[in-house]
């Protein structure tokens, strides 16, 4: 690997700043949920669907950036990514471009706003502010949700169940015309949308959590209170084996409580990638060492999604 002085400007912006094995696995896996979904409910749209897989990339792009942004311009004298503080100093890297990059992102991501707007109104815009502040104030604002351990249950809450439950949401508006209707969608909508992703939820809070432990020496003197700060290695890997579990057990109840056929346990498919994953995660806490464990937990995500999307999809459920 090419030490820190060697990266050019390209490698630093896709390899270290838009980390494209991070961020489109764990964007995309709730969207083929609720794709999924759609599938099994006849209302499967493309094109509203992949333009809010767009906004949803986008608005998580630009969460990334603004979190190595804090942390370069809150935190410089911690040498949590040491290629990037060395591109600032080179000037390979500087502030301003990253304020760009983001304002990008997110400038992009609202301009799907009128489109989606259009097809889901009021309802889609309330999904997407709540996008938006999700991924700022992750590490943003006066006080950053990371820093008081509540990122954990945020991302469950956002990837497991806003990020499937709005990518149905569009589609369902899309076919029924119900723009107008604005917050009263939701109760003409089946209610399964807001259980079935929890499993992914849990997935890609996983691959933060990685990251955490990777992190913990750096989030301490951060003064972030993650879950590995607050209870060390046992506790966090505790979580982690947490989710893990709640994401293969959840098939389980929605077999036996949704009405749902036996493909809904196909995610079952990814155990074996899943115990190669724990097993370096319940051993393993150096960066050197963890460094391919979030991307392959985020693969893993993006799998365990797909094979759940069908499972769905062909395996009927509660309308």
């Amino acid at each position: 690997m090419a030490g820190p002085s060697e990266l050019t400007a390209r490698e630093i912006w896709i390899r270290l700043l838009l980390y494209p094995s991070h961020t489109l696995p764990t964007a995309a896996a709730p969207v083929l949920v609720g794709i999924g979904l759609a599938v099994r409910d006849h209302i499967f749209a493309p094109l509203p669907v992949l333009i809010g897989f767009l906004a949803s990339w986008l608005i998580h792009v630009g969460g990334v950036f603004n979190d190595n942004y804090q942390l370069l311009r809150r935190h410089p004298n911690v040498s949590e990514h040491p290629e990037l503080l060395e591109a600032l100093q080179t000037g390979t890297l500087t502030f301003t471009g990253l304020r760009n990059a983001i304002l990008v992102c997110f400038g992009l991501a609202a301009m799907t706003g009128p489109y989606l707007l259009s097809v889901g109104g009021t309802l889609a815009f309330a999904i997407g502010i709540v996008g938006l502040a999700s991924g700022y104030f992750y590490a943003g604002g006066p006080q950053p949700y990371v820093k008081h351990g509540l990122a954990d249950p945020i991302f469950v809450v956002m990837f497991g169940v806003v990020a499937v439950a709005g990518s149905y949401y569009i589609q369902w508006a899309a076919s029924h015309g119900m723009a107008s209707h604005g917050l009263d969608a939701i109760s003409q909508m089946p209610w399964d949308i807001f259980l079935v992703g929890l499993p992914v939820g849990g997935l890609v809070t996983n691959v933060m959590l990685i990251d955490d432990i990777r992190d913990r020496h750096f989030d301490a003197v951060k003064g972030w209170h993650t879950f590995a700060v607050r209870f060390g290695l046992s506790g966090i890997r505790g979580e982690y084996l947490a989710w893990t579990v709640l994401a293969y057990v959840l098939p389980l109840a929605f077999w036996l409580w949704l009405d749902v056929s036996a493909w809904i346990f196909l995610p079952l498919i990814t155990l074996p990638m899943s115990y190669k994953i724990w097993r370096a995660v319940s051993t393993l806490d150096q960066t050197r060492d963890l460094i391919m464990m979030s991307p392959r937990a985020s693969y893993l995500s993006l799998i365990y999604s797909a094979l759940l999307a069908v499972g769905v999809a062909i395996s009927g459920g509660s309308g």
